[in-house]
C-alpha cells in the first residue's frame, strides 16, 4: 500500500498539530544494525495522537510498535524526522517531557530483589515525589490494584499478573499528562487483564491522563477510543474500533458441518479461494472472505454436506487480519508434517489409549502447596488444554508431567512411564517448549537446531533430514544464520517448536507458547499444532488466551493448585449461560469460576 487507510473522523492538516495533540510524528525513521544486517523498525512515519482518551497500537511482530513507544518516552533518537511530546520536541526536552509522562515497559521494569513498597519509593525518588504526597497516593494505587497484602514481599516473588500490576502503578506513583504502556497484558490472565484494564480506564476517566497502549491482544484494541495499525515501520490504517469493523462488513460468516469438527472444518476452508482468515469459535469456524459469493457452502467446503453458514457482525480481529492481508499478501503457511516414522510410534507406543495418568499429584515448596492433588487423563491425539489465573499451579504442573521437578505426592505416568521412579526414559519420547523458549540466545538459528537434534541423540542422514525439515516447516532458512536473541518473537517462537519436535516426540509439552505473540503468529501455530494432532501426536499447552482454549479436544482450569472444572471447550463455555448471557464465552466461564472460588474463600 502506498498510503495508510484513515477513518472519515480523522482531521488536520499534514503541517501542523491540532490543538489537543498529545503526540505529533513527522517523517520518523529509526533503523537498527548496519550495512546489509540493516533494519528500519520506523519508515517515514508521520501520525497525531489527539489528548484524552486511550489509543490502541497493533501490528505484527517487527511492525515497530515498541520503537514508537521508546521514542516518544524519549529513551531513544529517531535518524530522521521529528517527534513532539505534549508541544515539546523530544530531541530537545527529552528530560522536561520524561517528568510530564508515565512509562511502562514490556518487561515491567521492576527491582525483583526489592519489596512492591521499596520498588514504589524508588520510583517516587525518580520521580521527585514528595514524601509528604507519597502514603495517600501510594494507598490509593494499592487499593486500585489488591496489592496493599503485599507490600513487603519481593517484587520477585509476585505472579505475573501481580507484577504488572505493580509495574502500572510505579508509572503512576505521579499523575502522568501522558501514559505509555508497551504491551502490558502480555502473560497475564483474562481477571488480571480485566483488572488492568479497569485502573487504566479509570486514570483516563478521573485525572485525563491520555493513554497510547501497544497490545498484541486485538480484543483489547476494541476496547480502545482510537486505533493505529502498524506493519513493517509504516502506517496501515487508523480509527476508531468500530470504522475498522466497517471494513469488513457483510464479508464475516460462521460455518459448521455435523460431517467434520471445526478443527478439521478449518484445515479445508483455510486453503480455499478468496478466504483471508479462519478461526475457531465455539462450535463454529468463522471465516472472513474477500467477497458474500466467497461464503457460499460449496465453495468453502466442497464435497461437505450439509454445511451451515452464518453472516455475523464483524469484529476488530476480522478487519486486522482482512488488512494485513491486503498490504502484505496471503500468508499460508505451509502445515507441518509430521514424518511417518513419528506418527507410527506414537501410534504403536502403549496399548492403552491414555497416554498422560494423572492421579492426586501434588508438589510443595516449603509450606506452600503449589499443587494440592489434582488428577486427570490425557488420550493419545488429544489437545488437551491447562488454564488457570497467574499462580494456580499450571507451570509447575507441566514441569513435573516433562519430569524436570519431581512430585511431593500422588501418581503420575507419561507414555507409560512412572516418573517418579524414570523420569529420563520417558523424556525421550516427549516434546517441551518452555514458556521463556529455551534457546540459546548467542547461537545462530542453524546452530541452536543444531544443537537440540545432538541433545536429543540424532545423527547422520535422519539429523540431516530433521534439519532441513525444521528449516522449511517453519520458514527459518531466511535467518539460519542469525542469533536467536536478535528475532522477532514470531520467529523465535517458530524456532523454539521447531527445537522441541526435532526428535519427533510422542507428545508435546507447550507452556504458554503464543504469550505475546501477534494474531498471525498464533494461527500459524495453531495450525501447526492442528497438524500434529490429526497425525496422533499428543499436545498438552497452556495459554492465556482463552480464544485458543477452543483449539483444543479437552481443557482443565486451575484455581490456587487445584481443578475446578475438566470438559470440552463448549461444556465450559455454557457453565457461565444465563439469561442475561444467553451466548458466553470461555472467557465469561473462567472469571466466573474465579469469583466463584473467591467468594468461598
Amino acid at each position: 500500500m502506498s498510503s495508510h487507510l484513515a477513518s472519515p473522523d480523522e482531521s488536520g492538516s499534514p503541517g501542523a498539530s491540532a490543538p489537543g495533540t498529545a503526540i505529533r510524528l513527522r517523517g520518523v525513521s529509526k533503523r537498527f544494525g548496519r550495512g546489509e544486517r540493516t533494519v528500519w523498525a520506523l519508515e517515514e512515519l508521520s501520525l497525531e495522537i489527539p489528548r484524552g482518551g486511550i489509543t490502541g497500537v497493533v501490528g505484527p511482530d517487527g511492525a515497530g510498535k515498541t520503537t514508537l513507544m521508546r521514542l516518544c518516552a524519549g529513551l531513544m533518537r529517531c535518524d530522521r524526522g521529528q517527534v513532539v511530546v505534549l508541544d515539546q520536541d523530544i530531541t530537545r526536552d527529552a528530560a522536561a517531557i520524561q517528568g510530564r509522562i508515565g512509562y511502562m515497559p514490556q518487561r515491567f521494569g521492576l527491582y525483583e530483589d526489592l519489596s512492591v513498597a521499596e520498588n514504589l519509593n524508588l520510583y517516587a525518588d525518580l520521580q521527585g515525589v514528595p514524601r509528604h504526597q507519597r502514603p495517600e497516593r501510594f494507598q490509593m494505587l494499592m487499593q486500585m490494584t489488591g496489592l496493599a497484602p503485599f507490600l513487603g514481599r519481593l517484587a520477585g516473588k509476585l505472579s505475573g499478573g501481580m507484577k504488572q500490576k505493580l509495574g502500572l502503578a510505579c508509572a503512576l506513583v505521579r499523575s502522568p499528562e501522558l501514559l505509555l504502556l508497551d504491551e502490558p497484558t502480555v502473560g497475564v490472565d483474562p481477571l488480571s487483564r480485566r483488572e488492568l484494564w479497569a485502573i487504566v480506564r479509570r486514570f483516563e476517566q478521573e485525572e485525563g491522563t491520555t493513554v497510547l497502549l501497544s497490545t498484541a491482544y486485538l480484543d483489547e484494541a476494541q476496547r480502545c477510543d482510537r486505533v493505529l495499525m502498524l506493519d513493517r515501520g509504516r502506517l496501515l490504517a487508523q480509527g476508531t474500533p468500530q470504522w475498522f469493523q466497517q471494513q469488513v462488513q457483510g464479508r464475516v460468516f460462521r460455518i459448521r458441518s455435523p460431517r467434520l469438527t471445526p478443527r478439521q472444518l478449518q484445515a479445508q476452508v483455510l486453503g480455499r479461494p478468496g478466504v483471508i482468515d479462519a478461526a475457531l469459535e465455539a462450535t463454529w469456524v468463522r471465516v472472513v472472505v474477500d467477497s458474500p459469493q466467497h461464503a457460499r457452502a460449496e465453495h468453502l467446503a466442497p464435497g461437505v454436506d450439509p454445511v451451515e453458514v452464518e453472516p455475523i457482525p464483524p469484529r476488530f480481529e476480522d478487519a486486522f487480519m482482512e488488512l494485513l492481508s491486503r498490504d502484505q499478501g496471503e500468508q499460508r503457511p505451509a502445515a507441518i508434517n509430521v514424518a511417518r516414522s513419528g506418527a507410527s510410534r506414537a501410534a504403536k507406543a502403549a496399548d492403552s489409549d491414555v497416554v498422560i495418568q494423572v492421579q492426586d499429584l501434588k508438589r510443595r515448596f516449603g509450606d506452600f502447596w503449589a499443587v494440592g492433588g489434582i488428577s486427570f487423563q490425557v488420550h493419545r491425539g488429544e489437545v488437551f488444554g491447562l488454564l488457570g489465573a497467574n499462580g494456580a499451579g499450571k507451570t509447575t504442573t507441566f514441569r513435573m508431567l516433562c519430569g524436570l521437578l519431581p512430585p511431593s505426592g500422588g501418581t503420575l505416568r507419561v507414555a507409560g512411564v512412572d516418573m517418579r521412579r524414570a523420569p529420563a526414559q520417558a523424556r525421550a519420547r516427549i516434546g517441551y517448549m518452555s514458556q521463556k523458549f529455551s534457546l540459546y540466545r548467542t547461537l545462530s538459528v542453524m546452530q541452536n537446531l543444531r544443537f537440540f537434534s545432538s541433545a536429543y541423540g540424532l545423527r547422520g542422514r535422519r539429523r540431516r533430514a530433521r534439519l532441513q525439515w525444521a528449516l522449511e516447516q517453519f520458514q527459518l532458512a531466511e535467518v539460519a544464520g542469525t542469533d536467536s536473541g536478535q528475532l522477532p518473537l514470531g520467529y523465535q517462537q517458530r524456532l523454539a517448536m521447531a527445537c522441541a519436535l526435532m526428535h519427533e516426540p510422542e507428545i508435546v509439552f507447550l507452556d504458554e507458547p503464543t504469550s505475546g505473540a501477534d494474531p498471525v503468529a498464533r494461527r500459524q501455530f495453531w495450525q501447526r499444532i492442528n497438524a500434529l494432532a490429526m497425525q496422533g501426536v499428543t499436545v498438552l499447552v497452556t495459554t492465556h488466551f482463552m480464544e485458543e482454549a477452543q483449539y483444543c479436544d479437552r481443557m482443565a482450569i486451575m484455581i490456587d493448585g487445584r481443578l475446578a472444572a475438566v470438559d470440552t471447550p463448549e461444556n465450559i463455555r455454557l457453565m457461565a449461560q444465563s439469561p442475561e448471557n444467553p451466548e458466553p464465552t470461555i472467557e465469561d466461564a473462567f472469571i466466573q469460576l474465579i469469583l466463584a472460588h473467591r467468594k468461598r474463600q
